[in-house]
């Protein structure tokens, strides 16, 4: 019997590769989550990025406390089984009249996880819209074999490589509207992406990444995850540490180590998989 999900959210959701709104946290929630990250922006020279857009979850109480919220995992769990880790946290926020996009690409292209059954939770702490670059999908994309991708470092681009799928059929794309605090689920194959923002607000998304603990990762041999709940039977991942508080010293210890890692991965085959700055002179992308 499913905890969160009816039969039907669960059928579309293997059919089409995503799912949405779905219950994230509530406005209020949202509010304060959003005034915690921008308090701690103002405090640290501005918008996240780099490494501090990664595994936030180490960092931040309020984060780590809803990596493990009861309902989210319950609607995972449906999903992927009583065992579950939080492999990562993500942030995407685009400015206000921002040009930065997110290209189409496949998640399971780059990350390393031999699992089909990672699930990817999505919450907006401001509202995702057309106008504000909210997330747009090709359905039954994830039924069909791995997508070419390019490498084209393109300004702009939010992700890590600017891995672009170059053929896509638009006309197929579904806009992931969303009000604040609502959430989508999606599949570890989906193909997505997104506009700029041409709003007057900041769109920001904050995104929980779950995996069953029997997943290895195959372009590393170390990596870490959050046991959130159940059990774990296999010792794949390093369990990593529940922080105490905001900035608990054990716990940001941890996510340099644990970053670092997760960039050698999404840099695998590239000049900053070794290293931040190239031997020419070129900062990693974030």
């Amino acid at each position: 019997m499913p905890k969160a999900l009816n039969d039907e959210i669960i059928g579309n959701l293997k059919r089409y590769g995503f799912y949405f709104p779905v219950p994230g946290v509530t406005v209020d929630e949202a509010d304060d989550y959003r005034c915690q990250l921008e308090n701690f922006e103002a405090a640290n020279g501005g918008s996240l990025r780099g490494a501090y857009r990664f595994k936030t979850h180490l960092l931040f109480k309020w984060l780590a406390d809803l990596v493990r919220a009861p309902h989210i995992l319950d609607a995972v769990e449906d999903l992927i089984g009583p065992n579950i880790l939080c492999w990562t946290t993500h942030w995407f926020i685009k400015e206000p009249r921002s040009p930065s996009y997110v290209s189409w690409h496949q998640d399971n292209n780059y990350w390393g996880l031999d699992t089909k059954d990672l699930v990817s939770v999505w919450i907006a702490l401001s509202p995702a819209t057309i106008e504000s670059g909210c997330m747009r999908m090709l359905p039954g994309s994830h039924l069909k074999p791995p997508m070419p991708h390019v490498d084209t470092r393109a300004e702009h681009n939010m992700l890590t490589r600017g891995q672009t799928i170059m053929d896509v059929d638009e006309s197929q794309a579904v806009n992931i509207e969303l009000k604040t605090g609502e959430a989508a689920l999606f599949d570890y194959s989906i193909a997505h992406a997104s506009h700029p923002n041409l709003s007057d607000d900041r769109r920001i998304g904050i995104v929980l990444r779950y995996i069953p603990p029997e997943t290895r990762q195959v372009l590393a041999s170390w990596d870490s995850a959050a046991l959130v709940r159940g059990v774990d039977n296999y010792g794949n991942f390093e369990h990593e540490p529940v922080p105490q508080g905001d900035l608990d010293p054990v716990a940001v210890a941890f996510h340099q180590k644990a970053e670092e890692m997760q960039r050698q991965v999404y840099f695998k085959g590239t000049e900053w998989q070794k290293k931040r700055v190239s031997d020419g002179g070129v900062e990693a992308p974030y």
